[in-house]
Order: structure tokens, then C-alpha cells, then sequence
């Protein structure tokens, strides 16, 4: 073995990995160290833990319980408060992170165990929205509309949401004293009304963030559009939002809710 690899093989790394056993106990701090190997991410970390779930006590321990899927940044699964900051933990580079790593669950949602949250209501709110593209008996029907290049390419950027909920956690108006939907579906407000079928239920979706837990709660703090791991203009989104549900609510005083636009 060369000098270089058994400098690697002593090497560790520390986490302090928040825990909670379930979903109503209380949540404890529990300390890991893990073998160091080139280009560690912390899912990998997790995955040694998971393999052998001894703390660095050397007491044996239960495997800590987190969520992931594609590994890639795509599904949003994984995301966990990591070094206090909200993000993905497939691209989280042990190398690029201060030790000891903390390791917490997002806090906006309930915590099922350890890092695992229970998002339903954000998926929730999606229903809610109808963050959908009506087509359903319509396949007969040829191929539909055809979407301008230049707003194709931006709404194809917001189009990469993947409800991972960072910018939830980020954001400070959503929290247990407000319903405020958060950024991301704002966005998604806004990709779907700009699409020429989404389109046919535009009104329905701009009246449901006219409502309660919509645009008004939104404080602008911005903290969404920094978190965002795909680099969304959330805030552009919610103030294009802003500004169609101030036209339509000028079109409901008016008695033209239901003008053709």
C-alpha cells in the first residue's frame, strides 16, 4: 500500500446525525465517524453507516433512517439540512463540508424518523393547484398547441422542479403558523398557466392562490431562489404570479371572470 492510500485509509469522517426514533419522541444527537474515501459524498457516508451502524462511542446502533432515490439531483428525495443549509445530499461533497457534518431533517415537515419527512403537503398543495396538463381523452385528437421557442426555453427551466421541498425549508412563511404553499408552487402556478392547454384552467389555479395559504402570505425574502438546487427564478415566478392575480382579481370585480384571453 503507498504512503498516499494508507494516509486515506486512517483518515475519517465525523457526522452528528440528528435522530429521532419516531415520529412523536424526541429527538436526539447521535455522533458517527466514518472511513474517508476520494469524492465521498454523504450519501455514501449514510450508506457505511448504514452497512455498520456503530457510533463513535463503538456502541452498536440502529442504521439511520433517510430517503434518496436517483442519486443524480433529479428525484429530490434526499434532501436533508446539512451543515445548517438545506439541499441535496447526492451532491453534498464530504470534501467541500465542515467537520463535523450535521446532519438534520427539514424541519417544515414532520418528521417520520431520523432524516425521513412525510411531504404530503406539498404534494397536497400541487393537487390543490391542479399542477397538470388537462389531457385526458384527448389522445385521439392529433398533437396539441405548439409552444413559441423563447417560452419553451424558460418555461422548460421551470420545469425542473422536483419537489424536493429545499425551498420550503428555506422559506420563512412557511411554518406551523401559516398555510402558505411555499415558492415552488408558485412556479408551478406559473408553468402551467403559460402552457396552451394548462391554460384552459387558469382562473382555477390563480383563484386558489388568491386563497388561503397563496401569493399573499409569500414575505419575500428571497432565501427560496438562493436554496434552490436547480437554480429556479422562484422569485420571478411569484412576482409574474403577483402580478396575474392582481389582473384577475380586477376581472372577478368586474364581472369578467370568465373573459377569454
Amino acid at each position: 500500500m503507498s504512503e498516499q492510500q494508507t494516509a486515506t485509509a486512517t483518515k475519517t469522517v465525523v457526522f452528528d446525525i440528528q435522530r429521532q426514533d419516531t415520529a412523536t419522541s424526541s429527538p436526539y444527537v447521535e455522533r458517527f465517524e466514518v472511513p474517508y474515501r476520494p469524492n465521498m459524498n454523504v450519501i455514501s457516508a449514510l450508506m457505511e453507516i448504514r452497512r455498520n451502524p456503530v457510533n463513535a462511542k463503538g456502541e452498536k446502533t440502529t442504521p439511520i433512517n433517510w430517503d434518496m432515490n436517483c442519486l443524480e439531483e433529479v428525484c429530490g428525495a434526499c434532501s436533508m439540512v446539512i451543515n445548517g443549509r438545506p439541499r441535496q445530499s447526492c451532491t453534498a461533497l464530504v470534501d467541500q463540508l465542515t467537520q463535523p457534518i450535521k446532519l438534520e431533517p427539514m424541519r417544515t415537515f414532520p418528521v417520520v424518523r431520523d432524516l425521513v419527512v412525510d411531504r404530503e403537503f406539498m404534494f397536497d398543495s400541487l393537487k390543490r393547484i391542479k399542477a397538470w396538463v388537462p389531457i385526458d381523452g384527448t389522445y385521439d385528437l392529433g398533437e396539441g398547441p405548439r409552444m413559441p421557442e423563447r417560452k419553451r426555453q424558460w418555461a422548460y427551466e421551470l420545469s425542473k422542479c422536483m419537489t424536493c421541498g429545499v425551498c420550503l425549508e428555506a422559506c420563512p412563511n412557511v411554518n406551523d403558523k401559516t398555510n402558505f404553499m411555499g415558492p415552488a408552487l408558485m412556479s408551478q402556478v406559473r408553468l402551467f398557466n403559460a402552457h396552451p392547454t394548462g391554460a384552459m384552467n387558469k382562473d382555477e389555479r390563480l383563484a386558489t392562490v388568491m386563497g388561503d395559504g397563496g401569493i399573499t402570505e409569500c414575505g419575500n425574502s428571497q432565501n427560496c431562489v438562493v436554496a434552490c438546487p436547480k437554480g429556479i427564478p422562484l422569485t420571478t415566478s411569484i412576482g409574474a404570479i403577483g402580478r396575474a392575480t392582481t389582473i384577475q382579481m380586477f376581472k372577478n370585480f368586474f364581472g369578467s371572470d370568465h373573459q377569454v384571453d
